[in-house]
């Protein structure tokens, strides 16, 4: 009877230190679309996460304590964004790296604010996520109103005095970033033949197909997600349409080549140089690599949001969101995509978009530099 008496006392100091022990670690979280339409991209963010994550720990983790991830799936869902973000600041987590689509980053930011919780998203590019004056808005990719001048540059030279059309699917990423790539393309003087919109989760583009047809359109730009992109330019190609398509980061995942096939042959996209490629990246894009994980699109953002916070964490001395927010902005940060700075409003301070085009192999290649 001792015996069973010493062994239960044994089991509840185990338990009660591995409570301590977690009860220690930082919480902190990833939030984007796990599942749905998106998920390529929820995939690239959790793969940055952990990780970032993994790396930090085995560095000692942050102010002598370790970070413990937690995952929040939105499905790029508005409302379950919400939901996302409340549980996240339920959770007392004390920074998110996330939301992946603008529609939910905009939303789940104004919950995070009432709730003292820091977000930067590595990839939500619409203006409205950091013009809204909130405190706790960060992101370590660009805008749309960047990408829509980059787009509209190559577009103004490249199709000169060709019939351009604009398309998009009425989100909020995909309607604004085609609003800023129409509205620089006017200032410079040209002026789309079509604007259209679509709705997202649409799969039947015949009858938008015919009218590109119809106004025999050389390059239509698509302001929306890889799986409606994908789907066009099949149907294009079924109608025997030569039209080249364009669209924003949104097309970067080897998976609109699983949607298109050979077919994805000359769609162009705009995203930031290649992190793959950066100094910077090496080592960490080996480690990737070890895992079998091609670390393309916002992999390595992800990453760099966690280098971000983790540094401002160590220099503040505290996990405070509003501290930590204001340290960011005041420095710089050496991070896996590059140093990197942010102005008052939460943005970095560099633009830096370019041009890829999709072969018929299922890859990409960037044809234009920055600044180009």
């Amino acid at each position: 009877m001792k015996t069973l008496k010493l062994i239960g006392l044994t089991l509840a100091a185990s338990f009660a230190l591995s409570a301590q022990a977690l009860a220690q670690d930082i919480p902190v979280a990833v939030a984007g679309p796990m599942t749905g339409g998106e998920a390529a991209f929820g995939r690239q963010m959790k793969n940055g996460a952990e990780l970032a994550v993994a790396d930090i720990n085995a560095a000692g983790g942050v102010l002598g304590k370790k970070l413990a991830l937690q995952v929040g799936d939105d499905v790029c869902d508005p409302k379950q964004a919400r939901s996302v973000a409340e549980k996240l600041s339920g959770n007392k987590v004390a920074f998110v790296a996330g939301h992946f689509c603008s529609s939910s980053s905009i939303p789940a930011s104004e919950v995070y604010a009432e709730s003292n919780v820091l977000q930067i998203t590595p990839a939500s590019t619409n203006p409205q996520f950091t013009e809204r004056k909130l405190w706790n808005t960060m992101r370590v990719c660009g805008r749309d109103d960047q990408q829509g001048l980059v787009a509209a540059d190559y577009i103004k030279k490249t199709f000169a005095g060709k019939n351009i059309a604009i398309l998009n699917d009425k989100t909020t990423y995909g309607k604004g970033l085609a609003d800023e790539t129409k509205k620089a393309l006017n200032a410079a003087g040209v002026q789309e033949k079509l604007f259209e919109s679509y709705t997202k989760g649409e799969k039947d583009f015949n009858a938008i197909v015919s009218r590109l047809k119809s106004e025999n359109i050389d390059l239509v730009y698509v302001g929306g997600y890889h799986q409606e992109a994908g789907a066009i330019v099949r149907q294009m190609r079924a109608q025997g349409l030569k039209t080249l398509l364009m669209a924003g980061d949104a097309l970067n995942d080897k998976e609109f080549a699983a949607i298109t096939g050979k077919d994805a042959e000359g769609t162009l996209f705009t995203f930031g140089p290649d992190p793959r490629k950066k100094d910077t990246a090496k080592s960490i894009v080996e480690k990737f690599k070890a895992k079998g994980i091609d670390p393309e699109g916002y992999t390595l953002y992800t990453y760099a949001t966690m280098q971000v916070w983790s540094q401002a964490v160590a220099k503040a001395g505290t996990t405070d969101a509003k501290k930590v927010a204001d340290t960011i902005k005041a420095g710089e940060w050496d991070t896996v995509i590059g140093k990197l700075g942010f102005d008052a409003k939460g943005d970095i301070k560099v633009i830096d978009y370019v041009v890829y085009k999709w072969d018929d192999k299922g890859n990409y290649t960037e044809i234009t530099k920055q600044g180009s």
